[in-house]
Formats: structure tokens, C-alpha cells, sequence
């Protein structure tokens, strides 16, 4: 894994002596998940290398690039686009430990500065592990800056990586506070790990403490509301957002929009599948507002329209969602059903239904509900960091779904390979996944 020399790892001691430069670090974390890597809304990015990978995007480039093989499932550990995935991952994590490491030794910090930057650094450490452990499976858990020893670790079992993600998480959470640092929502608070921590939970199954987190942020209706207006859900300032990323300069909007928006066809790079958009309900407000669509004349393309700026408009107006209140509603729903509270999930399925115009669900039984939540996890996360292959991996669907319309599918591609560079470098990541 790509790791930052032992020098320049001296040369930081220096960084922690005023809260100004020992904050900046922790900001700069933020700023390279933004610019590249899992949480970026550009080509690296969850959204779009798994939405091709899933069944919500459509390949559009030219041929032979490193990302079409992706989508038609026929990934190799040489592929380059690999290590677009695991490296800025792991960089960021070395990020997080010298974050800690220099907090250790800081005494020029008071303690609520420092009590705020390590639950920060943790919950960072936390996420991106989080991103790496469902998109390879078994991997490291790195919490030192030692170059020697992160350059010989061995992969951990999935559940102990779990379990490191949820120690993380848990510290981070007594630490922070419930405010936000500023009012734009930009830097993670308690709630923000609460928010993690009940996708963590629901990934695992343990559905009790997913409706716990899920419920602190939905009742506190203080911070976070659903929009009224579903044209106001992606702006900077909706009260339904829990953690967001600010553009990198005034006026910039977000990457996702640049992307994904087509102004005249046929696209550059990805559209919607169709099937998406056909299997949604009449009346559904997201297809008439969430979704553009251009045309040449003899064929209609669809495209993502949550962002509706593609460039720079003198005054931000869009940032980059991360965490917002409709997925706690989902979430609770699916866990108020494992739970039997049959009615309490319909209630929360409701919710998200309602404000995207539609009536409430028909679904009465446990199998009717699993597929109403998940059919509307699809309608109102698409192209947003990996939810809908995320959810067709954790639900075991992924085979059904996708079987049929990859011709290079095979039941080992739940997870990615390892990049062949890696193995290399260290073969101590052997052996290699299943199937590759």
C-alpha cells in the first residue's frame, strides 16, 4: 500500500504545535476524500466506479479504458484502476495514525482541541477501512505511521476488521461533541459517527444498534429534517444533511455534477441504465427531478440530476452529500423490520415515499417490505458512493440481478481483487481473492 516516507513523517512534528496547523492537517484529510478516492464524486469515486459495476450506470467511453472493464466484470488484479481504489484509501489512513500519533505528544493543545481532532481522525480511520473491507474483503486494519511495519502487514479476518471499525467509531463518538465545527456541516460531530455507525451495523446484521444510531439522528429534529422540496435536498444548506464536503474553490460546485450531467448526446462517459428509470413508480418526484435526459433524435439518454450545476457559479450552491437524514429512515426501516416492528418500518419507508410524492407502500409482509426497502434504497441513493452495489452484495442479490445483464459476471466478483502491485510489494496480502 502507498505510504508516506518516514522523513516526511519527521518533518509533521512541528504540525501539532497551535491548534491552527494541528486542525489544518485534520481538514486536509477531508480535502484528499474529497479530491480523490471512494468519497469522491469523480471517476475514482464510489458512485461511479461501482454504479458501472452494479446496474445503475452505463458504459460510454471509448474502449479499453482501465473503468470499462468494471463494468463488463472482467477485472483483473492488474487493472490499474485498482489502485485508484485502494491506495487513496490507505493514504488517508496513514493521515488519520499521524494525526493520532502527533496528538499523543501536543501539549501546546488544550484538550477539548484535541479531544475533537482524535475522534475526527478516528472516525476517518474508521470510514475509509469501512470502504476498503466491503470493496476487497479481508485487509489490513493499519493504526501506526511505522513505514517498516505497514510495508510487511498481513489482511485481517472481515469480522475482526469490523470490530476495529466499530472501536474506532465508538471512541470517536464519546469525543465529539453534538455541535458542528462551523455551520456548514463540513467536519464530522457525534451525530456524523452516529450516521456511520448505523450503516456499519446494518452491514453486519445487528439490526438493534442500527436502530439505535439510526433514531438519535432521526429524533433529533432540532438539526435534521427531511426537505419539504425535493429540488432542495442536494443544496448546501438542507436541513436533512448530516456531513458534507465543501467545493475545493468558491464558486466550484460539486465533481458529481460536472460528471454527470449530459448536455447533448450521446454522453462522454456514463448514462443511467434505463431499467433503473422504467421500474420506477408513476408520480415518483425523483424521475422528473433527480433525473435529466437528452436526445439526438433518434435515441433518448438518461443522466444523474441530483447536482444541477455542472461549473462554477460565482457563489457555491451545491456540496457534496456524504451522510443525509433519508438513508437513517431507510435504515431504520429495514431494521425495524429484522426486528418484527413491521408497522414502524412502514412508517419509516413512508417517509422517504411521502416526500418523493408517493403514497404509502402496499407492502404487508417481511419478503414484500425486504423488497420495497431495498427497491427504494435504489431509487433514492442511486449513484451516491456504492449504495445500490453495496446493497446488492449485503443482501445476497447481487448474482440475481446482475447474473443476467454482465456477461463476464461470476460469484466471486462480491469483491475486487487485490491489486497485483500490492501482492508484489508485499506478498504478505496473499493469498489473493477468490476467483482472480
Amino acid at each position: 500500500m502507498e505510504q508516506e516516507t518516514p522523513l516526511n513523517q519527521i518533518e509533521q512534528q512541528n504540525v501539532f504545535n497551535t491548534e491552527a496547523t494541528a486542525t489544518a492537517a485534520v481538514t486536509t484529510m477531508y480535502g484528499n476524500l474529497r479530491d480523490q478516492g471512494f468519497l469522491s464524486g469523480g471517476l475514482s469515486g464510489n458512485g461511479f466506479v461501482f454504479g458501472l459495476y452494479a446496474d445503475e450506470l452505463d458504459y460510454h467511453f471509448y474502449p479499453g479504458f482501465a473503468i470499462e472493464s468494471f463494468y463488463l466484470h472482467q477485472v483483473l488484479p492488474t487493472n490499474t484502476a485498482l489502485t485508484e481504489i485502494w491506495n487513496p484509501a490507505y493514504k488517508v489512513i496513514y493521515s488519520a495514525n499521524a494525526v493520532l500519533n502527533g496528538l499523543e505528544n501536543a501539549p501546546a493543545l488544550s484538550l477539548d482541541i484535541k479531544r475533537q481532532l482524535k475522534g475526527e481522525a478516528l472516525f476517518v480511520r474508521a470510514f475509509c477501512h469501512f470502504h476498503l473491507v466491503n470493496s476487497f474483503g479481508a485487509i489490513p486494519y493499519i493504526k501506526t505511521t511505522d513505514y517498516p511495519t505497514n510495508t510487511s502487514v498481513s489482511r485481517m479476518p472481515i469480522q475482526e476488521v469490523y470490530d476495529n471499525i466499530i472501536a474506532d467509531l465508538l471512541e470517536a463518538s464519546n469525543l465529539l461533541g453534538p455541535e458542528y465545527a462551523g455551520s456548514e456541516r463540513v467536519r464530522p460531530n457525534n451525530f456524523v459517527v452516529s450516521a456511520l455507525l448505523a450503516r456499519v451495523y446494518l452491514y453486519q446484521g445487528d439490526w438493534s444498534n442500527a436502530e439505535r444510531e439510526s433514531s438519535r439522528l432521526i429524533s433529533n429534529t432540532a438539526l435534521f429534517t427531511l426537505d419539504s422540496d425535493i429540488n432542495t435536498v442536494f443544496l448546501k444548506d438542507s436541513p436533512a444533511t448530516i456531513w458534507q464536503f465543501k467545493p475545493k474553490y468558491e464558486g466550484d460546485n460539486t465533481v458529481e455534477g460536472s460528471i454527470y450531467i449530459i448536455t447533448d448526446g450521446p454522453p462522454e462517459n456514463v448514462a443511467l441504465n434505463p431499467a433503473m428509470i422504467d421500474a420506477m413508480e408513476a408520480g415518483d418526484l425523483r424521475r422528473e427531478n433527480w433525473i435529466g435526459e437528452v436526445s439526438d433524435g433518434s435515441q433518448t439518454w438518461y443522466f444523474p440530476n441530483k447536482y444541477k450545476e455542472k461549473t462554477n457559479t460565482g457563489t457555491s450552491l451545491e456540496y457534496s452529500k456524504i451522510f443525509r437524514l433519508a438513508e437513517q429512515y431507510l435504515i431504520r426501516s429495514e431494521a425495524r423490520l429484522m426486528l418484527g416492528d413491521i408497522n414502524g418500518a412502514q412508517e419509516d419507508l413512508n417517509k422517504v415515499r411521502n416526500r418523493a410524492g408517493l403514497g404509502n407502500t402496499s407492502a404487508s409482509t417481511i419478503a414484500e417490505m425486504q423488497d420495497a426497502i431495498l427497491a427504494e434504497r435504489r431509487f433514492e441513493l442511486f449513484t451516491e458512493f456504492g449504495h445500490r452495489w453495496f446493497d446488492l452484495k449485503r443482501t445476497d442479490m447481487a448474482q440475481e440481478i446482475l447474473s443476467s445483464i454482465k456477461p463476464g459476471w461470476r460469484n466471486t466478483d462480491v469483491l475486487l481483487p487485490i491489486p497485483d502491485s500490492e501482492l508484489v510489494a508485499n506478498p504478505k496480502l496473499n493469498p489473493q481473492n477468490p476467483g482472480y
